[in-house]
């Protein structure tokens, strides 16, 4: 087969997004597209290869599959090795836990089924996982395992029967792709019956030039026309995708017709050929696989090891450092384990083996062992263990505190005040009001609470992942009307909801609470302070114990988030005369807030998670917001 230059080139144009995606910046909002590039780019070059060696009769599937083992393994290998004493190091349990699971999938060409099963590619906690990019690689070995096999059982059917059969499957593919993207994306994004239409793209482009001579396809003109059209549709697709664009869909068909494209016409006689062959992104190219691997756990131990988002000049200088071990990893462990004279096959096959059973072993007793548990003193395992915190009964789970994602289903009648007393209060949000009534629910005679799961106190809330908020919303609204409580208190998390201007929307609740409950007083109260990725996982990387009622510091960006909404909240509440009340004054000095507090003569985190309250943590907070609610009467 012979080489192009360009080929290299476009793979640089596939990695060089895909590390700057990875690596935050916004510009390269839809890098993820590069992935897609790879897929045709290995579809045209595998198809190729096996045409090639069909036609001269010298195809074998143990040919192929050890080639396949020099091109992934080793380099693949190397770089799980090195995550190993970072991952020993720096991850908790937790976390630890499911590195040691993807240790095993990885090992078995498994791992896009692990992550399909634990977490979206989008998710924020997908950015802290060191091995989540060997999704792609699964799919690619999965294809491979299925594809020769598929042309050595219909190759006597001949090319046109093996492309009609094969665009049949693409079809299929593509129209699961589309539907799955909407009603079940993470399993469209991650296996491989929803990402094998655009492998095939590349097996097309390779089955087309393999009958034409390429030469002879078009004139000159219109091949450099088509080059430019694919790079530019490939370059629409890094810059104007995003995380919200339905993938892969219809959408996924720009930059994979791109690619197909510039495979097709762009040659060395062509402007997009010669860019694309030009000694840089050839040099690229050529590491972009060892690239491809070193650069997610770069930055994904990078982050576990940071309070705040690492800089961006921090995360440029991480992704030269990944270009850096990629060209060595290249030189010393690609490149040698490719030269069949230095190693034979049986080396490579037992290599392979060995490696993998090494890893899975290491991953089984990663994840029996819960993440090496054992690691942590005493006094790191019980911060641990408020990651599983028992909030069924202190938030009143499926009684007063709904999870619509179960049904909805009515509030119990102890949550419905049917005989109010005078001094009746009502608590109206998701699921950081459930915290907040654990302590209200102390200090108070009598307290309604009205909770769900994901659902905002707003009259007319659109919440597309709580379809279920605007009935609960309607009932609380009711019980309002028919209750008259004589204090109304609204909270969320705040932050969750920002995007949606909650400070705008709450308007119209307080309009019609003023309307229908005209002697209620109604108090917001305003975001609490969130840790991230918690405030137990917090304390641990920092070694801080529960030695004293401490404040530490919150992360400087999420800071600042709250402190905007409470402006915003604190011009509503002037505006349509409610009362305002900030966590951040009453937990926080500063961007300091209260991490451990005395409760029940015992030291306890105020937050279990990321920012819902602990009983003591609630009791704080209920006693400071009625104690200010007082002093402004």
């Amino acid at each position: 087969m012979q080489y192009r230059r360009e080929i290299d080139g476009l793979r640089a144009l596939a990695v060089i997004p895909v590390i700057f995606f990875h690596a935050g910046f916004s510009t390269f909002s839809g890098g993820y597209v590069g992935v897609d590039v790879f897929f045709v780019i290995s579809g045209y070059l595998i198809t190729s290869l096996i045409l090639a060696e069909k036609q001269a009769g010298t195809f074998s599937l143990m040919r192929f599959y050890e080639r396949r083992a020099r091109r992934i393994l080793p380099a693949l290998f190397l770089v799980m090795f090195a995550c190993l004493p970072f991952a020993w190091l720096w991850l908790l349990p937790g976390d630890l836990n499911n590195f040691s699971e993807s240790l095993v999938a990885v090992s078995v060409f498994s791992s896009n089924l692990l992550f399909y099963l634990k977490s979206g590619y989008f998710a924020t906690a997908a950015e802290l996982k060191p091995l989540l990019h060997t999704w792609s690689l699964a799919v690619e070995e999965q294809y491979y395992v299925l594809f020769p096999i598929f042309l050595l059982l219909t190759w006597r059917l001949g090319k046109r029967w093996i492309i009609a059969l094969l665009a049949s499957v693409a079809i299929i593919s593509l129209a699961a792709a589309q539907w799955g993207s909407l009603t079940h994306p993470a399993f469209t994004f991650f296996l491989l019956p929803t990402r094998g239409w655009e492998i095939l793209v590349g097996a097309f482009v390779a089955f087309y030039l393999f009958k034409h001579d390429k030469s002879h396809i078009i004139n000159e003109n219109l091949a450099q026309a088509f080059g430019v059209i694919g790079l530019l549709l490939i370059a629409y697709a890094v810059f104007a995708f995003d995380k919200e664009t339905p993938f892969p869909s219809f959408y996924a068909l720009i930059p994979t017709i791109g690619t197909a494209l510039i495979i097709l016409y762009a040659t060395e006689q062509t402007f997009v050929g010669r860019l694309l062959g030009s000694k840089p992104l050839v040099g690229i190219g050529l590491i972009s696989y060892s690239a491809y691997l070193w650069h997610q756990p770069i930055f994904a131990f990078a982050r576990q090891r940071s309070y705040n988002e690492p800089s961006k000049l921090l995360l440029v200088a991480l992704a030269l450092a990944a270009i850096v071990l990629a060209f060595l990893s290249w030189k010393y462990v690609e490149t040698p384990f490719r030269n069949r004279r230095r190693i034979k096959r049986s080396y490579v096959f037992v290599f392979g083996a060995l490696c993998s059973a090494l890893f899975v072993g290491i991953g089984l007793v990663g994840h029996l062992t819960k993440g090496f548990v054992g690691r942590l003193s005493p006094s790191q395992r019980e911060i641990l263990s408020y990651g599983t915190y028992d909030i069924k009964t202190l938030y009143r789970e499926h009684v007063c505190f709904l999870d619509p994602e179960q049904g909805y289903t009515e509030f119990s009648d102890q949550c419905k005040g049917i005989n109010p007393t005078s001094a009746s209060a009502l608590i109206w949000g998701d699921s950081f009001a459930a915290a907040l009534s654990v302590g209200l629910r102390q200090l108070l005679p009598s307290v309604i609470q009205y909770t769900a799961s994901g659902c905002p106190p707003i009259k007319d809330a659109v919440i597309s992942w709580r379809p279920q908020c605007k009935s609960i919303n309607d009932f609380v609204m009711k019980e309002i009307q028919r209750i008259q409580p004589q204090s109304i208190f609204l909270d969320a998390n705040w932050l969750l909801y920002n995007k949606q201007k909650p400070t705008t929307s709450i308007t119209g609740t307080i309009d019609y609470i003023h309307t229908v409950s005209p002697l209620s007083k109604i108090t917001v109260v305003g975001p609490a302070p969130q840790w991230l990725p918690s405030l137990p996982v917090f304390m641990l990387k920092r070694h801080i114990g529960i030695g004293k009622p401490i404040y530490l510091q919150l992360q400087t960006s999420v800071f600042g988030d709250l402190i905007s909404i409470d402006k915003k909240f604190d011009v509503v509440a002037k505006n349509d005369r409610v009362e305002f009340y900030s966590p951040l004054e009453g937990l926080c000095e500063d961007s300091r807030c209260l991490a451990v507090t005395t409760f029940r003569n015992r030291l306890t985190l105020t937050a279990w998670d990321y920012g819902h309250l602990t009983e003591g943590g609630s009791l704080v907070l209920a006693g400071k917001l009625l104690a200010t609610a007082a002093s402004e009467r």
